[in-house]
């Protein structure tokens, strides 16, 4: 089931008065019902969302680490995962039948995720294989639906992070000698890339026109690249960097994986969301950073390290708009439902996905 059917199914309307409500009223609601629930709510987090609701987490953090930190917790009853779908989705494939997670707006999808559907990837599975046989691991990142997990792991590939890639694909490689990355284009090419394989050993799969962009003999390929990419991510570019070390000379450049080839190769730094947050934290002093990532993220770094001068790439960003349709009013509109033991936007996952999805992650986690 993908996102745009689950909101039909559900109603996911934000009644009106949670609208007119104060933000002070809303925040004693929130306030009021975690209290009341205590140890049977747990409230994960992720980076990106917005103060208003991160204030009131029991854990930040990327949204696998949420999703391990959901599944460790065994005393809660109801996790309201403040986060996007596919995240939600794996915190409902790692926890216990007897908890639910909710997310608190089902319009919260991943623009990245969505552009890996299964019917696409089957339909490419089909030709690759005609092309390449029985020479293909599929690699999935996180930020991938249940089904597409589920997909990758019926056919023994594995999931992986922003932080992981490079130790999954190394894995990947002592299993089969060509890889299907989904659905991040760039985190694919980053990662192979630093591994020593060329950019014309690299092929992309075009999902939309059904076919292999790639310019050579096929046998030289060893990475197929699904035709992905993050919304966000995607909107820093070389004119930012120029435009940085051209205004400050000394600052250092420090991106996501998930940015392209060309403005990963001209930045100082690269990494993960917490390999980000890790080198900012312990940097000196007065230095100077330009990160390259979700503008949430950016400005409670800056807020949490006025030692260091610290501004985004890219000036004109937005944050992503997705994760942003977590708010107040719909984590408050959440809990009250919970408290009144009604069933509103709980995310459950089919069960077989849930099966081999979880096969899938397990491949990476026994390996982290």
């Amino acid at each position: 089931m993908n996102i745009f059917q689950t909101i039909d199914k559900t109603s996911n309307i934000l009644p009106e008065k949670y609208r007119k409500m104060t933000t002070a009223e809303l925040e004693g609601k929130v306030l009021t019902i975690k209290r009341k629930l205590g140890s049977k709510l747990f409230i994960p987090c992720h980076h990106y969302q917005k103060d208003e609701v991160v204030q009131f987490a029991d854990a930040t953090g990327d949204s696998l680490k949420l999703a391990q930190l959901s599944e460790e917790n065994k005393e809660a009853e109801h996790i309201v995962f403040c986060g996007v779908h596919f995240m939600a989705e794996t915190a409902d494939i790692l926890t216990k039948e007897n908890q639910k997670v909710h997310l608190p707006d089902m319009r919260a999808g991943c623009s990245m995720a969505d552009m890996a559907d299964m019917h696409q990837t089957e339909r490419a599975w089909e030709k690759l294989e005609k092309i390449f046989g029985e020479t293909i691991l599929p690699l999935t990142y996180v930020n991938s639906t249940a089904a597409i997990k589920s997909f990758v792991g019926q056919h023994g590939g594995a999931t992986v992070t922003s932080s992981n890639a490079e130790k999954m694909l190394k894995w990947a490689f002592e299993q089969k000698p060509r890889i299907l990355f989904l659905p991040d284009q760039h985190l694919g090419r980053n990662t192979a890339y630093d591994l020593g394989i060329g950019l014309d050993e690299m092929a992309v799969w075009n999902p939309i026109n059904d076919e292999l962009e790639y310019d050579g003999p096929v046998e030289k390929i060893k990475v197929i690249l699904w035709k992905g990419h993050c919304s966000v991510h995607e909107n820093f570019n070389v004119k930012n960097i120029e435009d940085v070390r051209s205004n400050y000379p000394e600052m250092k450049i420090i991106v996501h994986p998930e940015c392209t080839r060309e403005v990963v190769a001209l930045s100082d730094m690269a990494g993960s969301t917490n390999y980000i947050i890790e080198a900012i934290k312990h940097a000196e002093k007065g230095s100077s950073w330009a990160i390259g990532t979700e503008m949430n993220l950016v400005n409670r770094i800056i807020q949490q390290h006025p030692d260091k001068h610290i501004i985004s790439l890219n000036p004109h960003m937005c944050p992503c708009l997705t994760m942003n349709r977590i708010d107040l009013p719909h984590l408050a509109w959440c809990l009250e439902s919970i408290d009144q033991g009604e069933s509103n936007n709980i995310i459950d996952v089919d069960k077989k996905d849930a099966q081999f999805a979880k096969l899938a992650l397990e491949k990476m986690l026994a390996r982290v």
